[in-house]
């Protein structure tokens, strides 16, 4: 009776484990789908060569990332999915990406790739000095690649042109400032006339209200006149008092 529970029981534990090997297997098999359907996706927007198909490769994102959800560990799918994000111009997302591939591989031919590819969605972020970091550092782990050189040597030249052009923009602003600096002496120089000007013309004005030669003569004579005719208006007056006094005396 024991022996007979105890076959049924390793029946039961060896149908328990097929179904957990089956349902792996089935769960393997839809990780792999999404991946060969993110691929299709992929693939087909390379074939356009018109214009960047972002449509489909944000399709083939959607797909490697529900097989991620799967997996997260793949580094191959990971590797895709971040070249996916790179298609779309979400530099910043795919170098993030690529660093975490390049972290989580021991393989030096693949560690070089993904920082190659690092690098280059750092240099079209515009992040120079972080892309040639990530060149340099895929060098050391694939010398041999011509393609990272290059990269890194055009990363290398645009900064040069950069730092020349930047040193241009500075000389351009000191001569702005001399300029700036003879403008505000031709300013001084203005207004120091215009103040020298303005105190000649205040030095002018006590001149200016100073009596001529011909008025003086003509205010003399007229103050002469006036004196003649009080001298007549006085004559008068005095003449008629006497001849008062004299009436009054004959009176």
């Amino acid at each position: 009776m024991l022996k007979e529970n105890y076959k049924a029981m390793e029946r039961k534990i060896i149908l328990i484990l097929f179904l957990i090997g089956l349902v792996t297997g089935i769960q393997a098999q839809n990780e792999r789908k999404f991946v060969r359907q993110g691929n299709k996706y992929y693939e087909k927007a390379l074939l356009d060569t018109a214009h960047l198909d972002t449509a489909q490769f944000n399709k083939a994102e959607i797909e490697y990332r529900k097989a991620l959800d799967k997996k997260p560990d793949d580094q191959k799918w990971n590797f895709n999915l971040a070249n996916s994000l790179y298609k779309q111009r979400k530099f910043e997302e795919s170098a993030d990406k690529f660093k975490e591939v390049a972290d989580h591989i021991s393989n030096k031919t693949d560690k070089g790739r993904a920082l190659h590819n690092m690098g280059n969605s750092l240099l079209m972020n515009n992040k120079l000095d972080e892309s040639i970091a990530a060149y340099k550092e895929a060098l050391r782990n694939n010398p041999g690649d011509l393609d990272t050189k290059y990269n890194l040597l055009y990363a290398m030249n645009l900064k040069k042109k950069q730092q020349e052009q930047q040193k241009k923009q500075d000389k351009n602003k000191d001569k702005d400032k001399d300029k700036n600096k003879d403008q505000n002496k031709d300013q001084k120089k203005d207004q120091d006339k215009q103040d020298q000007n303005k105190d000649q013309k205040q030095q002018q004005q006590p001149q200016q209200s100073k009596i001529s030669k011909q008025n003086a003569e003509q205010m003399l004579q007229a103050l002469e006149n006036s004196e003649k005719k009080t001298q007549e208006k006085v004559k008068k007056i005095q003449a008629l008092k006497a001849q008062s006094k004299k009436v009054e005396k004959d009176w």
